[in-house]
This record gives C-alpha cells, sequence and structure tokens, in this order.
C-alpha cells in the first residue's frame, strides 16, 4: 500500500534530502543535459544519453533506498527518454528533422510532472503495510 509517510528514516536515506548529494546526483546531469542542447549532434547524443540514463538509475536506486513515490516515476521515465536520445542519435528512430527539440520537451515537462504530480496525489514515501505499527 502507497501511504505518505515522513518518518526520518526514509528521509535519511533519500537522495533528494541532503544538499551535495542531490547536486551531484540531479543537478550535475541536469546541467549536462541543458549544456549538451547547443552542442554538436555527436556530443549532444552522447551527452543527453548518459545525463538521462544516470539519472534514470539513481531515480531507481533512490527508490529502492527511501520509498521516494516520484522516483519510481521519473526513473523508468528518463532512461526512456536516454534510450530515444540514442537512438535518434544513432539514427535508429525516426523523430524527423525536429526530434531533437522534440526528446528535449518531452524529457524536461514529463520529468517536471512526474517530479510533482505523483507525490501531491500519492504522497512522498511509500511503506510497506508490514512495516507500519
Amino acid at each position: 500500500m502507497v501511504t505518505d509517510v515522513s518518518n526520518s528514516r526514509s528521509a535519511e536515506r533519500d537522495f533528494l534530502c541532503t544538499g551535495p548529494k542531490a547536486f551531484l546526483v540531479w543537478g550535475v546531469p541536469w546541467l549536462v543535459f541543458v549544456l549538451g542542447a547547443s552542442a554538436p549532434l555527436a556530443l549532444k547524443t552522447v551527452l543527453w544519453t548518459v545525463s538521462l540514463g544516470f539519472m534514470g538509475v539513481a531515480c531507481l536506486i533512490n527508490a529502492s533506498r527511501c520509498g521516494r513515490i516520484h522516483c519510481f516515476f521519473t526513473g523508468p521515465f528518463l532512461i526512456l527518454c536516454a534510450v530515444a536520445s540514442l537512438g535518434y542519435g544513432l539514427g535508429i528512430l525516426p523523430f524527423g528533422p525536429s526530434g531533437w527539440k522534440w526528446i528535449g520537451d518531452v524529457t524536461v515537462i514529463g520529468a517536471i510532472a512526474l517530479t510533482f504530480l505523483p507525490e501531491r496525489v500519492l504522497g512522498r514515501y511509500r511503506r510497506d503495510e508490514s512495516n507500519s505499527a
């Protein structure tokens, strides 16, 4: 069952609750993503694929560590965006001449929505009923 848990154990284990870790795990990759927007195509492919993949995996790790709700959504989403970046950059996915714009827009809008909406509805942390007393 999913419930809002504000216990300190979940918050302690949450990468998002500590400034330096949060900056290294999400701030730096987002900066790389933004800087990659104006990079040459081959470099953009590498920067976007690596930064999005890194953040996606970090979200999945964070979801398993602390049960942060939005990480269950943003992790797979960011990995999917990384795969789309790689596929488009290698010429495998035919997104047309505006493919990079579409990938960038969907990534940013989707990440923002998936960061805030799930926690509005489901709370901040997931907790198993067996652990609640």
